[in-house]
C-alpha cells in the first residue's frame, strides 16, 4: 500500500481497531494509516484500502473511520478492490468474488462475480475517467486528485 502513500498497522488479537467503521475484524481508518488485525478478513482491508485511494485529497486529508463517498464512489472502490485482489500474491480475482460473497456485498445480479463481469461499466468508467485504473484495467498506483 505503501505506492499510495497508506500505511497498514497491525493491531495485536483483542484489541479494537481504530477507525473501523463496522467494528468486529473490519479493518479501520484514519487519515493515511490503515489498521487490521491478523484475523481481518483481506477484502476488509482492501475495501478500506479503495476507499482511501478513491476519495480526492480534501477528504483524505480528514479521513476518520467514514469514508462517506456517494453511490459512484462506492461502486468504483468495490470495483477497484477487486482489480487489486488480482495483484496479491495468493490471492485472486476469484477469493475476492467469495469472500465479497460470504460477507454480504450486495449486487443487483446477487453476486460480486456477476456484477463485475455484467453490471459494472460506470465503476469501470469513474476509476478510468479519475486515472486509477486503465483501459486495460490495470491499477495506476495513484490515489485520486
Amino acid at each position: 500500500m505503501l505506492r499510495y502513500d497508506l500505511h497498514l498497522n497491525p493491531i495485536p488479537e483483542g484489541h479494537d481497531i481504530p477507525g473501523s467503521f463496522w467494528g468486529d475484524e473490519e479493518a479501520g481508518v484514519i487519515n493515511n494509516q490503515l489498521y487490521y488485525r491478523t484475523d481481518t478478513p483481506i477484502h476488509s482491508v482492501l475495501h478500506e484500502a479503495c476507499h482511501y485511494i478513491c476519495m480526492d485529497q480534501q477528504r483524505r486529508e480528514k479521513l476518520n473511520t467514514d469514508a462517506a463517498g456517494d453511490y459512484d464512489e462506492e461502486n468504483a472502490v468495490c470495483y477497484l478492490q477487486i482489480i487489486l485482489a488480482g495483484c496479491l500474491v495468493d490471492y485472486s480475482y476469484e477469493k475476492m468474488f467469495k469472500d465479497m460473497d460470504e460477507w454480504g456485498y450486495s449486487f443487483r445480479l446477487g453476486s460480486a462475480r456477476r456484477w463485475f463481469h455484467e453490471d459494472a461499466q460506470d465503476a469501470e468508467n469513474w476509476l478510468i475517467t479519475h486515472r486509477l485504473i486503465d483501459e486495460n484495467l490495470q491499477p495506476l498506483w495513484r490515489c485520486r486528485i
